[in-house]
């Protein structure tokens, strides 16, 4: 069994999770170490930022991947919204991501940073002494974040690059109509490129030399880092 803190503690725990065979699975867990610990379940985000206004909870544990609302799809963007609404709403509260997508946390890297409270992640497939083992990290205030690649690294990542990446691989647009949809020049759009494969280390030159097709290679590049779905 991990090192919980004392249990006469009673913390307030608040999860989010849209499937519920794993929220009773932490609850489960969570139990057998915080005996006392006040504990509410959301499964979408709109229930999520309710309890979190209402609840008021010491520490939230939150998936990645969960749905908008009741009778809709679970999907990322949702979860990173919600991530980024508890960081800049919240500075107070302590938060345990614990999530298959982990890697996608790169994307509100800044956000992260300058989170003054508990910032932990957690894989779902780590055991549960160790998942045990992260809940007392977060509730304690400390931050863990090394299992998200470039989280620690110099990697600075501007929000206009995230949206060149979705307008070109997740709608498909070229550079054209992507200056139409951000309100900025092609040439602009071509900097934005640049400056991007130069963060993911893409040597735009060699692969021109070798006939490589430069928006695929930069899409794979992204998918590794976590910046795209």
């Amino acid at each position: 069994m991990s090192q919980c803190l004392e249990k006469r503690i009673a913390p307030k725990i608040l999860l989010v999770d849209s499937y519920e065979i794993f929220l009773s699975g932490t609850i489960k867990i969570l139990r057998s170490c915080y005996p006392n610990a006040v504990i509410r379940a959301a499964t979408t985000v709109e229930n999520a930022l309710y309890q979190v206004a209402t609840f008021e909870p010491d520490l939230a544990i939150a998936d990645i991947c969960i749905a908008q609302n009741v009778g809709q799809p679970a999907q990322i963007s949702n979860g990173m919204q919600l991530l980024k609404k508890l960081l800049s709403s919240y500075p107070q509260m302590n938060i345990l991501v614990q999530s298959s997508y982990i890697k996608t946390l790169v994307r509100i890297k800044s956000e992260i940073d300058n989170h003054p409270s508990g910032f932990v992640v957690a894989d779902k497939s780590l055991s549960s002494q160790e998942t045990l083992n992260r809940v007392n990290w977060a509730l304690q205030g400390f931050t863990h974040t090394k299992e998200i690649k470039g989280m620690n690294s110099g990697l600075e990542l501007k929000p206009e690059w995230i949206r060149l990446l979705n307008l070109a691989f997740e709608e498909g647009l070229q550079d054209k109509a992507i200056a139409a949809n951000i309100c900025v020049s092609e040439r602009m759009v071509r900097h934005y490129w640049y400056k991007l494969q130069e963060v993911l280390e893409i040597n735009v030159e060699e692969l021109k030399n070798q006939g490589k097709n430069l928006r695929v290679i930069t899409h794979i590049r992204a998918r590794e880092e976590g910046l795209i779905d």
